[in-house]
């Protein structure tokens, strides 16, 4: 027969393990939900893509916020801000690279905390996200555009952006000075 006191202190400290972000021998879980979210972010940036090319491209330019916020179709065959333009092999590289390493990471490295996990997980998103677009077109297609900013981007770029201002805050507030690659970048 089960009773609470059998089961409820195991159960417990296995949900405070998942929920604290605790890694014990066996812990797969949470790299493996970093990957799923990783999918969806690819999921939805692809979707919100499609949509973009179907309505949005025979209009060009959607005015959202007079002055403010507008959807423009544009075909970026470089980096942010338009640099590096045709440089279409070399963001397919870097990008296999560094998600290779960032997923490589997630179920490595020791010491995540919730900022390496979402990191891990917007980054390889946002850049997988982008990299499909590079290989089944050739450019990337990007939609928002911000009248206060000069660059026109995507959902995908978002989590990118966001998923490194995690890895930094991660860096530079998280982690002990005595470990690894932490200790090379302080300076330490």
């Amino acid at each position: 027969m089960w009773t609470n006191k059998v089961c409820l202190p195991y159960n417990r400290k296995r949900l405070e393990d998942v929920i604290f972000l605790k890694k014990g021998k066996e812990e797969v879980l949470l790299p493996l939900i970093m990957l799923l979210l990783s999918v969806l972010f690819i999921a939805i940036d692809q979707i919100l893509k499609f949509l973009v090319v179907e309505y949005l491209k025979p209009v060009g330019i959607k005015t959202i916020f007079n002055d403010f916020l507008s959807l423009d179709y544009v075909e970026n065959r470089g980096a942010a801000f338009g640099i590096l333009q045709n440089q279409r092999w070399l963001f397919i590289v870097i990008t296999v690279v560094i998600s290779a390493l960032l997923i490589f990471a997630l179920f490595r490295y020791r010491y995540h905390e919730f900022f390496s996990y979402a990191a891990s997980s917007l980054i390889v998103g946002g850049g997988i996200g982008n990299l499909i677009d590079r290989v089944l077109y050739g450019y990337v297609v990007d939609y928002i555009h911000f009248s206060f900013f000069p660059a026109i981007f995507n959902f995908g770029d978002c989590c990118v952006t966001v998923g490194t201002a995690f890895l930094l805050l991660h860096i530079l507030f998280f982690t002990g000075n005595e470990r690894g690659p932490e200790k090379v970048l302080r300076g330490k």
